[in-house]
C-alpha cells in the first residue's frame, strides 16, 4: 500500500516555526509554544516539525548525516488551491508571517496554471499552486489522472 502518513522537517528554532506554521493556517492540537515535536494535521498526511539535529541522530546516532548549509536539497512541498484568488491570498499570509517569497505566483509557459514558491523559516522550498483543470476529491485531496 502507497501513502504518505507524515512528512517531518527538520527545523533549527522549534518556536519560529512553530509560530510561522500556525500563523498561515497549519492546525495543532499543541498548545506549548516550544515542544520537542509538533504535528499539524493535514488532509490525510500529517506535517511534524522535529529540531534538525534531533532528526539527524536519529536516522544514525554516531554517524548522522551531514547537515544543509541551506543550500537546495531536491525536495519542494506544494500547496495546491481551489483558484488564482487563493494563491494570491496564501502569498499575501506567508509574506505578512515571515515567510520569503523567492518566486511570486505568476502564469507558468509551460503549463495552463498559476503558481509562486517561498521559502519558510529554515529554508524549505514551498511550491503553492492552482490549474484550472484541476479538481478534488471529497477529502480536498488533488486529483491527478
Amino acid at each position: 500500500m502507497n501513502r504518505i502518513n507524515l512528512i517531518c522537517l527538520g527545523v533549527t528554532d522549534m518556536t519560529r516555526s512553530l509560530k510561522f506554521y500556525r500563523a498561515i493556517g497549519f492546525k495543532t492540537y499543541e498548545t506549548s509554544d516550544a515542544p520537542p515535536i509538533v504535528f499539524f494535521d493535514n488532509q490525510g498526511t500529517k506535517l511534524e516539525l522535529f529540531p534538525l539535529e534531533f532528526l539527524a541522530k536519529d536516522i544514525n546516532e554516531k554517524h548522522p548525516p551531514a547537515l544543509s548549509s541551506g543550500g537546495f536539497s531536491g525536495i519542494t512541498l506544494a500547496i495546491n488551491m481551489k483558484s488564482t484568488d487563493e494563491v494570491d491570498r496564501f502569498f499575501a499570509l506567508v509574506e505578512q508571517h515571515g515567510g520569503e517569497i523567492v518566486k511570486p505566483p505568476e502564469k507558468p509557459a509551460a503549463w495552463d496554471g498559476y503558481s509562486g514558491y517561498f521559502r519558510d523559516p529554515d529554508g524549505y522550498y514551498w511550491e503553492v499552486a492552482y490549474g484550472k483543470n484541476w479538481s478534488f476529491d471529497e477529502n480536498d485531496m488533488l486529483i491527478i489522472d
